[in-house]
């Protein structure tokens, strides 16, 4: 081959190369996604450089700082208009910078902060070997009972990567609801999906419990992804592109220019029918709607209670706003479609959480199923599809968030020998015990329920309204229905609690650090405040309950 050919060659390949033009990156409006993966970075350095007494300290110091500039962050820029008039789409079309990702953000980083306090909590256990016990194992990877493990323990090692673990799940949860292509939302999934399942294996007692929930998770989890995947790609396939806002011009029919190359699957409704019903079960899955909710209650009761909290809360806003932006940007136009299908999984969602819930014994299980019976509440908002089904979904979002971590975190306070007590008849009497965390219990679990003057019966009330001027009113009646079943199993935990007999071999409750109590002050502060004022925060979500286009 002549050199002039080689020179020839070499120039058509290098031409294409320079029309690549470099991407756009709006750093401020990313930021609270930035600060957040850079903390969980520079935790993870932590855990290499710094030396072992030391890290628990840095860690926190980096969490909180990271989680609270990240929210300032978030705050600025709704402040600045980004939620409302300035709402665009930021990083090359990737992530939408609008009213519904900013406030779900800044619930997420929020409910992240509270939950942090509970991950950090170190006075629930004595002291063992003289050094401070937290709810994680000593050391992850040693095997459960053997020597490797009770060396770690006499050496008092503790497992303080928990504290990047949370900061990449966050990361992962922030882009969530703001991704506007379907590749940056299977990405962000992935992110928050992984170290979740690192965070379920940790548990300090019942280790075994514990693993065999976070294999649970990660095998189910990993199924959910792969449907997710599939779904992806069947709607790639049917509009050449993952963007959202691509998607929904091919499905309303409003495409402008097609690429000869798809022009024959383009439009095919068959892939588009398949590839959303398997994008939507992987965001159900997340959610913990019926049929995909046999995860929950098993992964609730083993993970540690403080990640449970954690979970519990953060997940369930992160998925559910993905949901919203799903449905509500993609698919306006095949409403007639997807409605009847949520309609069915809302009503066996709110049934199926309630009627379960009654049977429970274990105090984390019952507070799974009763997530399960939320999530149903919360669907009946998202099939609402009107503006105000959005901003009560948000509100409904935030006022749950709370009240789960703190009810969570309550859960860490009754201990007996062989750690939590979890079974319910050990809560008998426990409002004789001691009255002061039996009626905060008694206080999430009525905001639980939905009694009127907690934050639960502003939000129920929003989200049935909303479902009822969506022209969505037999599902509210079913929602009332399962709503009174539910209260039948809250009001049983508090009957039991203040006015049965206390057993004398019955647990203690420890009493926490500051960090559990703020933790819980807060739960009862918003749960409070939603519930006497929700008319201030009805209208925050109001304003920011429009998606950018």
């Amino acid at each position: 081959m002549s050199t002039a050919a080689v020179h020839s060659l070499w120039t058509t390949a290098a031409d294409p190369i320079s029309k690549i033009d470099a991407p756009k990156i709006e750093y401020g409006q990313l930021s609270p996604t930035l600060i957040v993966v850079g903390a969980a970075i520079i935790g993870v350095l932590v855990e290499a450089f710094v030396p072992r007494k030391a890290r628990y300290y840095a860690q926190m110091f980096v969490s909180v700082v990271a989680l609270a500039a990240a929210f300032a962050a978030v705050v600025a820029l709704a402040a600045d208009g980004y939620g409302t008039t300035k709402a665009r789409i930021a990083a090359m079309g990737a992530i939408a910078v609008d009213g519904p990702a900013l406030f779900l953000q800044g619930t997420i980083l929020l409910a992240a902060l509270v939950g942090l306090f509970t991950f950090a909590e170190r006075r629930l256990d004595p002291e063992a070997h003289g050094r401070p016990v937290d709810s994680f194992a000593a050391q992850a990877a040693s095997v459960p009972g053997s020597d490797s493990e009770k060396a770690a323990v006499r050496a008092g090692f503790t497992t303080t990567e928990v504290f990047p673990l949370l900061l990449f799940a966050v990361a992962g949860m922030l882009v969530f609801p703001a991704a506007n292509d379907l590749l940056t939302l299977f990405v962000a999934l992935e992110v928050f999906s992984l170290p979740l399942y690192l965070l379920c294996a940790l548990a300090r007692r019942k280790r075994l419990m514990s693993q065999e929930a976070a294999v649970k998770y990660f095998l189910l989890g990993a199924f959910a992804s792969a449907f997710t995947l599939f779904g992806i790609a069947l709607l790639y396939g049917y509009a050449g592109s993952v963007s959202y806002a691509t998607i929904a011009h091919v499905v309303d029919g409003t495409v402008a220019d097609v690429d000869p190359a798809l022009a024959d699957t383009m439009g095919n409704d068959a892939l588009l029918l398949i590839g959303t019903a398997m994008l939507v079960m992987g965001l159900l899955f997340k959610v913990g709607a019926v049929p995909f909710h046999m995860w929950t209650p098993d992964v609730y009761q083993g993970a540690p209670t403080p990640v449970t909290g954690f979970m519990a809360a953060a997940t369930k806003v992160a998925a559910f706003g993905a949901l919203l932006r799903v449905l509500y940007v993609i698919l306006p136009g095949l409403r007639w479609d997807w409605r009847p299908v949520m309609w069915g999984v809302a009503i066996v969602t709110m049934l199926g959480g309630a009627i379960v819930a009654i049977t429970q014994t274990d105090i984390k299980r019952l507070l799974a199923y009763s997530s399960i019976a939320h999530a149903g509440f919360i669907l009946a908002g998202v099939i609402a599809t009107t503006p105000d089904g959005v901003s009560s979904v948000l509100f409904y979002l935030a006022a749950y968030s709370f009240v789960t971590i703190g009810a969570f975190a309550v859960v860490t306070l009754v201990r007996d020998a062989g750690g939590e007590a979890t079974h319910l008849s050990k809560w008998a009497g426990l409002g004789r015990r001691s009255p002061l965390v039996a009626a905060v219990f008694a206080v999430f679990l009525l905001a639980f329920a939905g009694i009127p003057l907690t934050s639960g019966f502003a939000g129920k009330f929003a989200v049935f309204k909303a479902a009822a001027e969506g022209g969505a009113a037999p599902l509210v009646v079913v929602g009332v229905i399962s709503s009174a079943i539910a209260a039948f199993f809250y009001i049983r935990v508090i009957v039991l609690m203040f006015f049965s007999e206390p057993r004398p071999e019955g647990p203690t409750v420890a009493v926490p650090s500051p960090l559990t109590m703020t933790a819980i002050g807060v739960g009862v502060a918003v749960t409070l405040v939603l519930g006497v004022a929700p008319q201030y925060f009805l209208d925050l979500a109001g304003q920011a309950g429009v998606f950018v286009r």
